[in-house]
């Protein structure tokens, strides 16, 4: 019964990750086109930014990186990829229990022979593997692009692999914080609305983290914890701030099986 689950639940994210997935493939190739301006033009570029105030260019995440590097200008369009991959984790995990319940569909489905704990099990890996083919289409579209555009110019694969993998715990992130409060909030009508203020207020904290330097405020966002300006840099991840990362997916998991399998579902009428 879990696996009839899984795949339902797997059917019903198919059109959503071939919509996100070539809207994330369509921004690397469209950013990544720029790259050869940037390139040869990479003293005029920084005189430009030189230009902008210090505040500004840190709110968008572009610090001292040297755009004429094939990783340093991918730390330039980075930011916009992680904006839209959070919205699509956070959509997946507001609406995977929500929509069933707006629908007066969630109980009928606990009526069969199968616990809520493998109802959510089914629902989590099927939302899960709909992100990892999101992923496998970023990282493909991005080797395609960088082999494209970069002329020649070379790259520390290893670091591009961290830079690229970094997404997956970063989706998980807002898949998991996404389902928990959704269990905490009586009804979600629409899942939109939750997810963009999740992906969103997400960054806009980055933003004032980078312009005010409050390291409090680092321990809250995701994309701070998966900074791709200092992924490149150190060849490393942030390691503190990545199992903080990683402890908050585990203890939102654990509270949404907790919330779910005590949650009043509304019967239909």
């Amino acid at each position: 019964m879990s696996t009839i689950i899984y795949r339902h639940e797997f059917r019903t994210h198919i059109k959503s990750v071939v919509i996100w997935s070539l809207s994330v493939t369509a921004l690397v190739f469209v950013f990544f086109s720029f790259f050869p301006v940037f390139a040869e033009q990479a003293a005029l570029m920084n005189q430009m930014l030189a230009k902008f105030p210090k505040e500004l260019l840190l709110a968008f995440g572009m610090g001292s990186m040297d755009y004429s590097k094939v990783l340093g200008f991918m730390t330039f369009y980075f930011l916009f990829i992680q904006l839209c991959l959070a919205i699509q984790a956070g959509n997946y995990g507001f609406g995977l229990v929500s929509i069933e319940e707006n629908e007066l569909t969630a109980d009928f489905l606990l009526t069969k022979p199968v616990s809520r704990p493998q109802i959510l099990t089914g629902k989590l890996l099927a939302a899960v593997s709909s992100l990892l083919i999101t992923d496998l289409v970023f990282w493909i579209s991005s080797f395609i692009a960088i082999s494209i555009f970069r002329d020649g110019r070379a790259y520390d694969l290893s670091t591009l692999l961290l830079l690229l993998c970094s997404v997956l715990i970063f989706q998980l992130f807002f898949l998991s914080v996404g389902l928990v409060i959704s269990l905490l909030v009586k009804r979600i009508r629409s899942v939109i609305p939750y997810s963009l203020g999740l992906a969103f207020g997400a960054y806009a904290i980055n933003a004032f983290s980078g312009v005010f330097g409050d390291v409090k405020l680092e321990l809250i966002t995701p994309y701070k914890h998966f900074d791709p300006a200092y992924i490149v840099s150190h060849a490393s991840y942030d390691t503190p701030l990545v199992l903080f990362d990683i402890a908050i997916i585990l203890v939102s998991l654990a509270a949404s099986y907790w919330l779910y399998i005590r949650r009043d579902i509304q019967a239909i009428s």
